[in-house]
C-alpha cells in the first residue's frame, strides 16, 4: 500500500487486519422479503465480505470503477450510489444498507458518507484511516448526523484523532482491533436503521452533484444567499508541507534507513527515480518514512532547501522547495430542516442555496405549514415532491416536474 505525496488524493494505509481474522458470523433472519447489504467502497474486497455476511443472508453491494476515473474519488462514490440504488430495486432493504472498508479504503468510508449522506444506515471502517479523506477538505461533520461509523484502528495511534473527529460532531465509534470478532460487527450494524423521512436533518456540500439530503435536495447555489446562523462543518484538513519533487508514493511505515520511493506517476519528469532514498534534509538525517513525515509537519511557510537522495551507490544533491498545500476559496451550501409535529410546522433553515426540492410525505402533509429562513408557504397541498425558490423576499412552490 502507499501514501501519495500530494494534498487532495487518498493516501493508501497498509491494512493489518484481515476479515478472514474476524470470528463466526451470526445469522440472522431478515425481517421481511428485503435483505440487509454491505455496500464496499473497495470491490476487491468483495469475496471476504461474501463470505462473512453469506450465512446472515446479506448481500454484498460493490459500485465497480468507472472507465477514465481512477484517480477521481467522486465517480467512484457516484458508481457506488448508482450500484446501491439498483440494489435496493433488487430486493435489498434501503433502511439496512451499511458501508465498508478495510485498510486503504476505510478514507474512502468517511468520504464516501460525506459526498451522500442520505444512502447508509450505519458505516464500518477496518484498520486504515480517516485522514487521507479529511485532507480533501471535504468531509463535512453535518453529513454523519444520521450515519453512526464504527472504526476499528490501532489502539497506539488512532484514539486522538477518533476524539478530534467526535469533538466535531461525528456520530463516531472507536474500538481497538484486539477482540474483535464477526458476530460484533455485523450484530453493531444490524442496531442500525436508515429512516428515508427523519424529522431532523442536517447536510452540507460543496457541489451540486452531491446536495442531497433525505427528503431535501439543493438544486441551485447562489454565494450571495448567505446566512451566518449556519456555519461551515467542514473539518479542516492537515497543512503539512512536501517537497516540490513532483507525486511520488510511499509507505508510511517504511522502516529506511531514509525516505523510499516505491512509486511515481506516469509521465512524471521530475529529479526521483523508483527506488531513491531520500537521506537527508538540509544535511540532516532522515531516519525513515515517520522521521520524513514529522519534518515536513514542521514546517510552516515555503522556502528553498536540499535534499539527498540515495541512489544505488550514488548519492545525488538536489535543491528543491518545500511547499504548503493550495486552499482554494470553497463556496459550501448547507441545509437544517426538522418536522414540529405539534405545531404542523416544517421549519427550514439554509446557506447559500437558491433553490431546493422537498418532498413532503403524507403523514407531515396535513394542514402543515412551511417556512424557508423565515419566509412561509402557509399550507401544503398534499404530500409529494416541491420545488422551492426565492425571489425578492417571496417564496415560490410549485409541484416537482
Amino acid at each position: 500500500m502507499r501514501s501519495r505525496n500530494w494534498p487532495g488524493k487518498f493516501a493508501l494505509v497498509c491494512a493489518t487486519i484481515s476479515l478472514h481474522a474476524i470470528a463466526q458470523q451470526p445469522t440472522l433472519t431478515p425481517a421481511s422479503s428485503l435483505v440487509p447489504a454491505i455496500a464496499l467502497v473497495d470491490a476487491a474486497d468483495a469475496p471476504q465480505w461474501q463470505a462473512l455476511v453469506k450465512a446472515a443472508g446479506w448481500r454484498v453491494i460493490t459500485g465497480g470503477v468507472p472507465s477514465g476515473s481512477a484517480d477521481s474519488p467522486d465517480a467512484r462514490v457516484q458508481t457506488l450510489a448508482a450500484a446501491v440504488a439498483q440494489a435496493t430495486r433488487d430486493g435489498v432493504d434501503p433502511a439496512r444498507v451499511y458501508l465498508a472498508g478495510r485498510g486503504a479504503a476505510t478514507a474512502a468510508v468517511f468520504y464516501t458518507i460525506s459526498r451522500v449522506p442520505d444512502l447508509w444506515a450505519a458505516a464500518i471502517g477496518i484498520d486504515g484511516s480517516p485522514q487521507p479523506a479529511i485532507d480533501t477538505d471535504r468531509l463535512f461533520a453535518a453529513n454523519f448526523t444520521k450515519v453512526p461509523v464504527l472504526w476499528i484502528g490501532r489502539a497506539d495511534a488512532d484514539p486522538g484523532l477518533a476524539a478530534k473527529l467526535q469533538d466535531a460532531g461525528l456520530s463516531l465509534e472507536f474500538r481497538p482491533a484486539t477482540g474483535v470478532n464477526n458476530q460484533a460487527v455485523l450484530d453493531w450494524l444490524s442496531r442500525h436503521h436508515r429512516d428515508a423521512f427523519p424529522s431532523e436533518i442536517d447536510c452540507e456540500t460543496n457541489a451540486p452533484a452531491f446536495a442531497s439530503c433525505y427528503w431535501v435536495q439543493m438544486s441551485k447555489f447562489d454565494p450571495e444567499e448567505r446566512n451566518d446562523m449556519l456555519a461551515t462543518t467542514r473539518i479542516a484538513a492537515a497543512a503539512s508541507a512536501s517537497l516540490n519533487l513532483g507525486a511520488f508514493s510511499f509507505k508510511p511505515d517504511e522502516p529506511g534507513p531514509g525516505l523510499l520511493v516505491n512509486g511515481l506517476p506516469d509521465r512524471y519528469n521530475g529529479p526521483l527515480k523508483a527506488g531513491d532514498r531520500i537521506v537527508a534534509l538540509e544535511g540532516r538525517p532522515v531516519e525513515n518514512a515517520r522521521a520524513y513525515l514529522d519534518a515536513m509537519a514542521k514546517y510552516t511557510e515555503e522556502r528553498p532547501i536540499v535534499a539527498t537522495v540515495q541512489r544505488g551507490k550514488e548519492r545525488i544533491r538536489i535543491e528543491t522547495r518545500v511547499v504548503l498545500p493550495r486552499k482554494d476559496a470553497m463556496v459550501t451550501a448547507r441545509v437544517q430542516a426538522k418536522y414540529l409535529p405539534a405545531d404542523r410546522e416544517l421549519q427550514i433553515v439554509t446557506r447559500t442555496v437558491q433553490e431546493m426540492r422537498v418532498t413532503i410525505p403524507p403523514q407531515w402533509a396535513a394542514e402543515t405549514r412551511l417556512y424557508w429562513n423565515g419566509l412561509a408557504l402557509e399550507k401544503i397541498e398534499g404530500p409529494g415532491c416541491y420545488v422551492l425558490s426565492e425571489e425578492s423576499e417571496l417564496l415560490h412552490a410549485t409541484r416537482c416536474p
